[in-house]
């Protein structure tokens, strides 16, 4: 055989054609129009890395899994994705693949996108799908993850994985000044108790060098004391109820102890913060083995419910990442059945605690003696189920419409603005009431 041919410059320039060709297909999403044997396509969006933004080496295993469980049981449709795209850069990559009408059939949507897709009509709306679909229980997941699929009183979307957050405690520091760790249903009483007890100058040098908590936020204090920021549709915000005038208050209080020092996440790395709230996606990443010793290493910690407020409860938020079906899909019925496939089956959600670090959104799942197995041999260390089960009955649930964004910027400023002004609380209330329900009248009039 005459092998002078592979040897041309010709061959070479076709290769490369074919190499510039194929890579074409795959950046701008037309592996979509790819005839295959198998007939029907689906195609879905995903990003490579973690949700969670923690290491993570099995970021396609779950998708893999399925979709390998799911083409057994649709010979006659192959399930494709794009590899390699980073979460930071897949909200454009999605943008980019809507005005080039080239979505995804269904996708990965992050908690910070709903919203803005839902809104503009690039979701396919899966109520009629719910209800005709006689298999289908909406009650098996967790309720506030599944209303994280929700807007406007339509399901947009499915909750894939999610994670509450929680308490984190420095145990350490707790059995250094012989304080109990608080029980599940523990209050803003106890909370500012212990800080004010662990928050002290250990060295004897005038400056305090152990704290209380940090990062505990306005929107950990409204959550806890059962604080509804905003009607349904968006409209209307009451600033001046009690609730919110209780939560300031205690957040001055509560920022009292420190004397001013800007306390950050690093003190607590270090060791010397009692508290404080993260997602429990962070507790099963850094309690694990290999990266314990990266972060949060040199003393004993564990996590608990947030505290309630006096007029809440021991709630706190849910983080939930959902997969949602286009608009745009010629194939809604077996994207429908991938969809069911990745949030609902046993076998696909209890992946979620081998290869990730949420948890899944069935509490069949969450709530097994499988998981809790699971959870022990990653962490190394016997955990409390009953914490997270009880962390996931009172998880928050938002109400989202155009704009929530940025009117829940105009909440942070304002309780930022009355903590730095040390005035009367209950008057500024009022005057940032009027200021919020401007803003949220000129959200109404550009709709």
């Amino acid at each position: 055989m005459d092998l002078s041919f592979f040897k041309t410059r010709r061959f070479r320039l076709l290769v490369s054609l074919l190499t510039a060709f194929a890579a074409i297909f795959l950046i701008t999403g037309q592996y979509r129009s790819i005839p295959t044997s198998k007939g029907k396509v689906i195609t879905v969006g995903v990003f490579s890395d973690s949700y969670w933004d923690v290491q993570n080496g099995y970021a396609y295993k779950i998708l893999d899994d399925a979709i390998e469980k799911f083409e057994r049981a649709h010979p006659d449709v192959k399930v494709e994705y794009v590899s390699g795209i980073m979460k930071a850069d897949y909200s454009e990559w999605l943008s980019e693949r809507m005005m080039n009408d080239a979505m995804p059939d269904v996708f990965f949507i992050l908690g910070d996108d709903f919203s803005t897709f839902a809104r503009i009509g690039a979701l396919k709306d899966l109520s009629s799908l719910i209800v005709r679909d006689e298999e289908f229980d909406p009650l098996a997941y967790y309720a506030a993850a599944y209303e994280a699929g929700s807007y406007g009183g339509r399901q947009y979307a499915l909750p894939f994985e999610c994670a509450p957050n929680m308490m984190f405690v420095n145990k350490t520091i707790l059995d250094r000044e012989k304080i109990e760790l608080p029980d599940r249903n523990w209050t803003w009483d106890d909370f500012y108790a212990i800080c004010r007890r662990a928050t002290r100058d250990t060295h004897g040098t005038g400056v305090i060098d152990q704290f209380g908590e940090v990062s505990y936020t306005w929107k950990d204090a409204f959550d806890a004391n059962g604080v509804v920021l905003f009607d349904e549709k968006g409209k209307n915000c009451d600033f001046t109820v009690k609730e919110i005038g209780d939560a300031i208050t205690f957040l001055e209080k509560l920022n009292g102890l420190d004397s001013g020092y800007a306390v950050s996440e690093r003190n607590f790395s270090q060791g010397n913060v009692v508290f404080q709230p993260m997602l429990f996606s962070e507790y099963r990443a850094y309690k694990s083995q290999e990266l314990s010793i990266k972060k949060y290493s040199g003393f004993e910690w564990e996590c608990l419910t947030m505290p309630a407020g006096p007029s809440g409860d021991n709630y706190s938020r849910l983080d939930t990442l959902s997969i949602a079906m286009s608009e745009q899909t010629t194939e809604k019925e077996y994207a429908w059945a991938f969809i069911k496939l990745l949030t609902s089956d046993r076998e696909i959600q209890s992946e979620i605690f081998d290869y990730s670090a949420g948890i899944s959104v069935l509490p069949e799942v969450t709530n097994s003696d499988e998981t809790r197995r699971r959870i022990t041999q990653s962490t190394g260390t016997p955990f409390n189920m009953s914490v997270l089960e009880s962390a996931m009955e009172k998880t928050v649930t938002r109400t989202r419409f155009r704009g929530y964004d940025n009117a829940l910027e105009e909440v942070g400023i304002a309780v930022s603005s009355i903590l730095d002004s040390r005035s009367n609380i209950q008057m500024e209330q009022i005057i940032w009431n009027r200021t919020i329900n401007n803003y949220l009248k000129t959200l109404s009039r550009d709709e």
